[in-house]
């Protein structure tokens, strides 16, 4: 079965404003035509559907003030999928203001859809909140992790709390249990990372990679594991994850950088996922510079393990 999205059925010609101005084409176009797949958006830039000031750009051009968007109409034989119920989302937001939410991200929901995936975090909140236009994921996590993620309302919030992050004005707090005893105090991990080029997309600890720093600080150990608490230097993919493996302690469930047989072993003490919780997040406030502190408690899966593990 096709459909068709009545919505777009005219070509529209869109003028960016201030408020679009610095978004990516395909991020805009994601959002302006709700219920479109990816690929298809992806599909229709390439083959130079999409004009701006009469000609082609690739899915990656930062919009400017003034630009003038070309959409055509919009129609693709993908079957649509049935929409989520999404509401149970609202229920999970710590914080909301008119600028940026912070939502408590469930472990095993992906943050952007993609890669078979129609549905993320943000294309869920942009149903939810169909009047805030420039809804951005201002960083990521794991699709298996869980915990505080930062969503900005506004372009200008976004383009501010970027620079935020690049400044190092962030700070970025985890839980994590790893597999062994992590002896000693606290340490810091510098340890460049480097992302392969294979099908599952693995990072390695290598000379070639983006520089990268964690620190680990040991807050309880235990007769097989540490819960430890983890600040991030910087943001790279599968940070924690890596630098905890570098270690010889990767995080307990981990099924790409830890240990199987481990893994099992964890299954049974009713740990069904990766123990990496974002407990914390502080940043300044995009518009008023405020000092913003916002935490997610310890989902009650991973506090079940830690009581298996005291008894």
């Amino acid at each position: 079965m096709s459909w068709h999205d009545k919505s777009a059925s005219t070509v529209r010609l869109v003028t960016i404003d201030a408020e679009r101005s610095g978004q990516r084409l395909d991020n805009f176009l994601l959002a302006v035509l709700k219920g479109v797949p990816r690929t298809h958006i992806y599909r229709i830039v390439r083959k130079g559907e999409i004009r701006i000031n009469k000609g082609r750009r690739k899915a990656d051009y930062r919009l400017q003030i003034g630009d003038v968007v070309r959409i055509p109409p919009i129609e693709t034989t993908a079957p649509r999928p049935p929409a989520p119920d999404l509401t149970w989302l609202s229920d999970l937001i710590l914080f909301e203001d008119d600028f940026l939410m912070v939502l408590d991200k469930p472990a095993g929901m992906a943050v952007h859809g993609g890669s078979g995936l129609s549905f993320g975090v943000i294309e869920a909140m942009r149903v939810l909140r169909p009047q805030a236009r420039s809804l951005e994921l201002v960083h990521r996590l794991d699709r298996v992790t869980s915990g505080c993620l930062l969503i900005a309302k506004r372009r200008s919030a976004l383009r501010g709390l970027q620079e935020s992050l690049r400044a190092g004005r962030f700070g970025k707090d985890y839980v994590a249990l790893l597999q062994g005893v992590l002896a000693g105090g606290p340490r810091t991990v510098d340890a460049p990372l480097l992302r392969l080029e294979t099908v599952d997309r693995r990072v390695v600890v290598d000379a070639a990679g983006k520089s990268a720093q964690t620190r680990f600080a040991p807050r309880r150990r235990f007769r097989e594991a540490t819960l430890v608490d983890v600040r991030l230097g910087t943001g790279r993919t599968h940070q924690v994850r890596v630098h905890a493996a570098h270690l010889g302690c990767p995080v307990a469930g981990d099924d790409r950088y830890g240990d199987p047989k481990a893994n099992a072993a964890w299954k049974k003490r009713g740990l069904s996922r990766l123990f990496l919780h974002a407990a914390r997040l502080s940043f300044p406030h995009p518009a008023t510079g405020a000092a913003m502190d916002i935490e997610s408690p310890l989902p009650k899966d991973l506090a079940r393990v830690l009581e298996s593990l005291d008894g």
